[in-house]
């Protein structure tokens, strides 16, 4: 039986690149509100990029506090998906991938809001052009299976919502997709998620606060039984296997 670790996790966590997070969200600033939170894990994960995840994964090793690198991607469906991974390479090649299919038009930061980058000393470093918040024109299962030949990892972001869920977006839930798991607000709880989706059967779930303000990071959290923070491991958690797995943490 392999040892395993606890993790307080939130994987669901925006930086001032999402245009619709607040401007204070630096690389410090999210790293020492995950830890004041009482997190050990995080993922970052903005609106169709990965441009900030490198500043963000280096200052949690800085700071001791692990962070996955992930993107939350906007499918041509209008369909959330949270995409995780174990390297800053595997996630800035899908930030590229993903950026070939965007629109090509300018943020209107005036409508909404600023896509801010900074540098591991918080440091402003620029803008990223780039109208983020949009859908890209891949589909759920193209999505789906580059992420995976990637290495990566796909989970459909708070299904419990009606805004860009993925559910409440397609009236069901797939069949035939690698999908282990799902996310949800953590708002309600999982038995009554369930209730009202019967849909999802009995696909692992968990909770993430999609946090866009500092104080909401850890907002929700989940707990996760794992050897180490890797995709690998995640997946053997939503599997069950070997004493891996996660529970929402109680509200």
């Amino acid at each position: 039986m392999p040892r395993l670790r606890r993790w307080r996790a939130d994987l669901h966590v925006h930086t001032a690149l999402s245009p619709c997070a607040d401007d204070d969200m630096s690389p410090w600033r999210v790293v020492a509100a995950a830890q004041v939170a009482g997190l050990d894990l995080i993922a970052v994960t903005d609106h169709n990029s990965c441009r900030q995840v490198r500043a963000v994964v280096e200052v949690g090793k800085m700071a001791d506090l692990a962070v996955l690198p992930g993107m939350e991607v906007q499918t041509r469906e209008d369909v959330h998906l949270v995409c995780l991974f174990d390297t800053v390479e595997q996630a800035e090649s899908w930030g590229e991938e993903v950026y070939e299919h965007l629109p090509a038009r300018r943020n209107p930061e005036q409508t909404f809001g600023k896509q801010l980058l900074f540098d591991t000393c918080d440091h402003l470093m620029g803008k990223e052009e780039r109208l983020l918040l949009t859908a890209c024109d891949l589909g759920v299962e193209q999505v789906v299976a580059r992420v995976t030949a990637l290495g990566g990892v796909v989970v459909p972001a708070h299904v419990d919502r009606q805004a860009y869920g993925l559910v409440y977006t397609l009236g069901f839930f797939p069949p035939g997709l690698d999908l282990l798991a799902a996310e949800i607000s953590g708002r309600e709880a999982e038995d009554a998620v369930r209730a009202r989706f019967p849909q999802l059967g009995d696909i692992r779930l968990y909770a993430a606060s999609d946090a866009h303000r500092l104080e909401e990071i850890g907002l929700h959290p989940s707990l996760f039984y794992l050897r180490e923070p890797t995709v690998a491991e995640l997946g053997l958690a939503f599997r069950g296997v070997g004493g891996r797995r996660v529970g929402i943490c109680p509200g």
